[in-house]
């Protein structure tokens, strides 16, 4: 079934099956998003590319907590344009590599297994998505 065909009900159910079977709440999504953009932050590679592009990080991690809900709880929080964003950003091949690999070991530090492999899942497939649509529009 399609999650835009799902009545609240349904996708309510659909967020607590998946809480219970993984974990995944929003209090792990915050330690996560926290987490790995402390690690991101101090990194030589992605923290000067992060710290020229975002003058407010606590609005921007609010953000990122939306996008991960939105993601993996499908709670339709989220709203931005990730493709737009990234496209005007001055990275490559090279950074979003750096990027999972950070977000890997962030996941696998903070998250139940079951969670971080979701959360990892659906990291990658995202970056995929990204570097595919920066390759269009360059």
């Amino acid at each position: 079934m399609d999650r835009a065909s799902l009545t609240p009900a349904e996708r309510q159910a659909q967020i607590v099956e998946r809480i219970a079977s993984t974990g995944i709440d929003e209090a792990v999504i915050e330690r996560l998003v926290r987490a790995f953009y402390g690690k991101v932050r101090q990194d030589p590679l992605l923290g000067p590319v992060f710290e020229a592009a975002i003058s407010d990080w606590e609005t921007h991690l609010r953000h990122l907590m939306d996008f991960w809900s939105s993601v993996t709880l499908m709670t339709g929080r989220f709203n931005g344009r990730p493709m737009q964003t990234h496209a005007r950003m001055d990275i490559g091949v090279g950074h979003f590599s750096r990027w999972l690999e950070l977000f890997r070991e962030t996941a696998a530090e903070v998250c139940t297994p079951a969670a971080a492999a979701i959360f990892v899942d659906r990291a990658e497939r995202i970056g995929r998505s990204l570097l595919a649509g920066r390759a269009h529009l360059a």
